[in-house]
């Protein structure tokens, strides 16, 4: 095989669901866990701190901002729906992109995937201090020092609650999946009450006065926003991480998708709606608890910010929790066709890939304890956005090159809806500024030494070749 062409392999779609149904993950997930998985490790992450990054960029237009999003990742949900139909198997869309662009491709998708779920989960991590001191001062009188419990950039020198926070829920999935999933379920019902309850009390005191001008930067403004709060609709593909431990994937894997996007962008839109018409665009972004401050602004009382803070300590933890997870079952699938050490995907008596989970949670921890919140969010942005915008030519390469394998749901409006999820993703990261593009850059240019270093000699299907 020419070296050419030993890069662009696919991998069948029977191969991966082949070895997907022979895994040794246990399949103990239906919809309903499903579902609060992937909001789980979604809903938290924009409103409760990107809000407050994007505020001030967008102004009031930040709704938009969020509706735009949305609408570029319900185009690629749906090119993840059919896929996580086709090809059930934990890699998401590192295992998409195998399975109809090749090997390389599926690498850089791959590394994509391991920028965007673990940079996600220490910029969640970071914005975890801010709320956790606005419930202990509301408590208990006390706050940690901001040396310990701000963003470095931002008066912190290490952020001690992030990393906690983080080594927290790596302590939750060596539990187990079962007992994970109990904990998704547990806290994204709580996070909804409290968003709930934040919008009950917000609209109390709507002025539209705080819409106008409703988008002072315009257009590009909006763009910006969008682009800035685009990584906090990721969650909804780790659903699509679980195909090896969903009790019926080609049923649930795309049900869980869809329905978590719609619940997740509606909440969005209606809490960014009512904290915009409550105190303003601008007054958000002048606090990491942006949406606890807002209660306290409204109310006047201390007791509603503690609840939504509160709220906002759990929301935010069981993002880390969800997405961390994600990270470990990609890692597994690419360990498994020999792209990284086989070590990621052995697991323990639980069923749990133990040494890959501790090793990311690790990783992720020191992440969390010293990089800025604003350059994780942006580092994010970007792998997810190329990630979703390679599952969109994904979907149509295996439409085109494998018509007859079986699809329990497939993509309406084909080849037009994974289009223009492309051209969505395209736009989004022209918002993105010069330092997140080199950032991106030096960290493919790592994944490609990787990959020519060792994954492509220990490549299962290299040795398949051979």
């Amino acid at each position: 095989m020419s070296f050419a062409r030993s890069l662009l392999r696919v991998k069948p779609a029977e191969q991966l669901s082949s070895e997907g149904s022979h895994s040794e993950l246990n399949r103990t997930l239906g919809l309903v866990p499903l579902v609060a998985l992937s909001v789980g490790a979604t809903l938290g992450t924009g409103i409760f701190v990107v809000l407050a990054e994007a505020a001030p960029a967008a102004g009031p237009a930040v709704v938009v901002s969020f509706v735009l999003a949305g609408l570029a990742a319900l185009c690629s949900a749906l090119s993840y729906a059919e896929l996580a139909g086709s090809v059930p198997v934990s890699g998401s869309a590192y295992s998409y992109t195998y399975a109809t662009l090749g090997e390389i491709v599926a690498w850089i998708c791959g590394w994509c995937l391991l920028l965007e779920y673990g940079v996600s989960v220490a910029a969640v991590a970071v914005g975890w201090g801010g709320y956790l001191n606005e419930f202990l001062q509301g408590t208990i009188g006390v706050t940690i020092p901001d040396a310990l419990a701000a963003p470095p950039g931002e008066g912190g020198v290490i952020n001690v609650p992030a990393a906690i926070v983080v080594l927290l829920a790596t302590a939750v999935l060596l539990r187990g999946v079962r007992e994970s999933a109990w904990a998704t379920t547990i806290t994204t019902v709580l996070k909804i009450a409290v968003l709930v309850f934040f919008v009950a009390v917000a609209l109390t005191a709507f002025n539209s006065g705080n819409l106008t001008p409703f988008a002072p930067a315009g257009i590009a403004g909006i763009s910006v926003g969008a682009s800035a709060v685009f990584f906090s609709f990721i969650g909804f593909d780790a659903a699509s991480t679980a195909g090896e431990e969903a009790r019926n994937p080609k049923r649930d894997l795309p049900r869980a998708i869809i329905l978590s996007l719609i619940i997740v962008t509606a909440i969005y839109v209606l809490v960014a709606f009512a904290a915009v018409g409550a105190v303003g665009a601008g007054t958000l972004g002048e606090s990491d608890a942006s949406l606890a401050t807002a209660l306290r602004m409204v109310t006047g009382q201390g007791w509603p910010a503690v609840v939504l803070a509160l709220g906002a300590v759990i929301a935010i933890a069981s993002v880390v929790l969800t997405v961390l997870y994600g990270q470990t079952r990609i890692l597994v699938s690419m360990s498994r066709d020999g792209l990284v050490p086989p070590m990621l995907s052995k697991v323990n008596h639980r069923a749990v890939p133990a040494r890959n989970t501790l090793l990311v949670g690790v990783l992720v921890a020191l992440l969390a304890a010293v990089v800025p919140l604003n350059q994780l969010a942006e580092a994010t942005s970007i792998g997810t956005l190329v990630a979703f915008g390679l599952v969109n030519i994904g979907v149509v390469v295996l439409r085109r090159t494998r018509p007859e394998l079986p699809r329990s749901f497939r993509t309406p409006l084909m080849p037009f809806v994974p289009l223009l999820g492309l051209a969505l993703c395209a736009y989004l990261i022209t918002g993105l500024d010069a330092v997140t593009w080199l950032t991106f850059a030096i960290w493919t240019l790592l994944g490609l030494a990787v990959y020519f270093g060792y994954g492509r000699r220990a490549s299962r299907l290299h040795d398949a070749a051979e």
